[in-house]
């Protein structure tokens, strides 16, 4: 019999209802690999237990939508940053033990009011204030003036970087509730920040297309990493070597070596943008979290060692626990969790398997060379033992807790929404008290269904092997899972009843013949008749679109971008401007200063209608590659003689500005929107700072 073709095991754990409103960013616990913390356009923070249905704190006290949230390493404490620029940092432990008092705390306040009411004449006063609530806020952290894009807690110390849209990096002591240095080098976001593992430096990737890193100790930056042609997403410490990874949305992974400065090896072809990566607690590999798949790569030479089909859309972050990497992503107020068996996936060599796979118990990884080929990182031997020294401000420099923030901590509150599953999260029953507890159980395999069931009962297989198939919608893409417990052997052998009719007879011979009239093939034409109906406003509207599109093209074929352009307008159809603006903005060499004057007032049309994200695009284009020109330009003292080509220049120069200055307003006026398209205002609100 034929060997069942199966693939790497991977399925979906579950799909929750994370917020009330749209989802903006979430994290894994990296420890465990169960607690999930979710930020949302409604100001909370919610944390999850994983493949649990019900929330298990919700903690309140933002007043703006959370965009970035961050467990450290042993899950007790959380920092949350939103679009206003604040940041707060709850300790988990305190808010157990704060909502735990609650009940008794709400029955010494009951009790007090009563007794005052009773006991005492109204004309006596009670001197002294009433018992109060206690707050779960450890901090909260302010100074960055826009979104706060990244956040990440040191592994050792207890500090907390933050990065913001305002180009700044912050290096904040949570204890002190102060900021004690500030990174200045980055010209766009900084989307992506980490500390090394040994604490020591910090790893910083932003929108400039630039990774830096930076000495703690020295308060500067060591080195910057350029190559990238895009945004960069995430960068990553190897958990042993002096490595660094990082991924962009130009669709590239580039290792980076810290000990020599320099790019190591650059893996193309990622199907899409990388926004998520994650290294083996080993080391011997790199998750790269890509659309629809996972893919497990090598970097010395860089190769692609497995890729696995997850159908997880655009994964937001990694964990691993357990032989299981456990991937989540969201979309508006959904999360979803799925789960990849790494003991089926190829970590080390150099060929990536053949996906026709057996059913055979999974092969033992072979074992990563001992001897690393960089220096490893030197951690200290224990937490406590010597402080982190990094480089801080002046005293002037440092805020000092202000009466306004002890109010908004004070305000800030910890909900627990489901009693069970805080208690199996925060309080483990063994005699140490860890939260979250360390050891957990593997996910288990889905339960067997009706398809898988037909196939494995169709063919002889052995009485000792039990298989668990996975899901109906990936049959083809699981291979069983195989247990060491012999399956109990039956009395006697066990014909499926798949009939409805006596053996060796036929039901239809005994029953009157029926026509059944052939349907007649549908040729093209009429089948998009059939598709066509009710569609009629829309057909004439796309037939009208790509007729104007193929006037366009015509002109396009020419190589005169800017006549392309003018027709565009000319067409006084919208969508026809962002189909060619879309083209136009991947290739920015194509963009020139005569372009812009035609441009802009599409623009300013664009973000008033419902193509904002295409508007965005350009216009943040046009100011990084433009603006400086421009204001330079302006700001040139005037030549003696004639020059024409600087007259035209001067001119275009002229045009753009006042252009821009119209678009000012009204992109203001938009920075205060949420989502996304009111972080991508706020951003161009940036940039046009110098038009003011």
């Amino acid at each position: 019999m034929a060997t069942p073709v199966v693939t790497k095991t991977a399925w979906k754990l579950q799909e929750i209802v994370a917020h009330a409103s749209n989802v903006s960013s979430l994290v894994l616990g990296k420890a465990s690999g169960r607690l999930l913390a979710t930020g949302g356009d409604d100001c909370r923070v919610n944390l999850w237990s994983i493949n649990k249905p019900n929330c298990i704190m919700s903690l309140t006290g933002h007043t703006s939508p959370v965009e970035s949230v961050r467990l450290n390493t042993p899950e007790e404490l959380i920092v949350a940053g939103s679009q206003s620029g604040s940041i707060r940092v709850w300790d988990l432990e305190a808010a157990k033990k704060v909502v735990h008092s609650l009940k008794s705390q709400m029955l010494v306040v009951h009790k007090w009011s009563q007794w005052k009411e009773e006991a005492l004449p109204h004309s006596c006063p009670l001197q002294g204030p009433e018992p109060s609530v206690l707050s779960p806020v450890l901090r909260t952290l302010m100074g960055h003036k826009a979104n706060i894009c990244s956040l990440d807690f040191h592994p050792y110390g207890e500090f907390v970087a933050s990065g913001s849209q305002d180009t700044n990096i912050k290096l904040w002591d949570i204890r002190r509730k102060g900021c004690v240095f500030r990174y200045r080098g980055h010209s766009q976001a900084v989307r992506c920040l980490r500390f090394s593992p040994d604490g020591k430096w910090l790893a910083s990737a932003a929108d400039d297309h630039t990774v830096k890193l930076w000495d703690l100790t020295a308060g500067k930056m060591m080195s910057e990493f350029p190559g990238h042609t895009g945004p960069v997403n995430v960068v990553e410490f190897h958990p042993n070597e002096y490595l660094l990874a990082s991924g962009s949305s130009d669709r590239t992974i580039r290792f980076w070596d810290l000990e020599k400065f320099q790019v190591v090896s650059c893996i193309e072809g990622e199907p899409g943008p990388v926004r998520s990566v994650l290294f083996n607690p080993d080391g011997c590999c790199l998750y790269s979290g890509c659309q629809d798949s996972l893919r497990v790569y090598g970097w010395e030479p860089e190769r692609c060692f497995d890729v696995v089909l997850v159908n997880w859309g655009k994964v937001a972050d990694l964990a691993i626990c357990n032989d299981q990497l456990i991937g989540v992503a969201f979309s508006q107020s959904s999360v979803s969790s799925y789960v990849v068996d790494l003991t089926r996936v190829t970590r080390t060599g150099t060929v990536a398997p053949d996906p026709m796979q057996d059913s055979r118990p999974p092969a033992q990884q072979p074992p990563h060379p001992s001897a690393p080929l960089r220096r490893i990182y030197e951690r200290p031997s224990a937490t406590g033992s010597e402080p982190q020294r990094v480089k801080q401000n002046s005293e002037s420099e440092r805020r000092s807790p202000s009466s306004e923030d002890d109010r908004d901590e004070r305000e800030s509150r910890a909900e627990i929404q489901n009693a069970e599953d805080y208690n199996e999260i925060f309080q483990p029953k063994n005699s140490i008290s860890r939260t979250p507890p360390r050891r957990s159980e593997p996910f288990p395999a889905p339960p067997e269904d009706d398809m898988a069931t037909a196939k494995e009962a169709a063919k002889p297989s052995p009485a000792t092997d039990v298989q668990f198939p996975v899901p109906k919608l990936e049959v083809l893409s699981r291979p069983p899972v195989v247990t060491s417990t012999p399956a109990p052997k039956a009395e006697s052998p066990i014909i499926p009843a798949t009939r409805n009719e006596p053996i060796g007879l036929k039901a239809s011979d005994f029953l009157p013949a029926v026509k059944i009239p052939q349907q007649a093939e549908l040729v093209d034409e009429d089948a998009m008749s059939q598709i066509r109906k009710g569609h009629d406003t829309m057909c004439v509207v796309l037939t009208s679109r790509h007729k104007n599109l193929d006037t366009v093209r015509a002109v396009w074929t020419t190589g005169d971008i800017k006549t392309s352009v003018d027709s565009a307008v000319a067409i006084n159809d919208l969508s026809v401007v962002v189909d060619l603006l879309n083209i136009v903005n991947q290739k920015a060499s194509l963009w020139k200063l005569d372009l812009c004057t035609t441009i802009l007032p599409q623009i300013e049309k664009l973000l008033q209608s419902n193509y904002v994200q295409t508007g965005c695009t350009s216009l943040k284009l046009i100011l990084q590659r433009f603006l400086p020109l421009i204001t330079d330009i302006l700001a040139a003292p005037p030549t003696v003689g004639v020059d024409i080509s600087r007259e035209e220049r001067l001119h275009k120069c002229r045009v753009c500005y006042k252009q821009l200055r119209s678009i000012s307003g009204l992109v203001k006026s938009k920075s205060g929107l949420s989502g996304r398209h009111g972080s991508a205002f706020r951003e161009l609100h940036l940039l046009m700072a110098s038009l003011d």
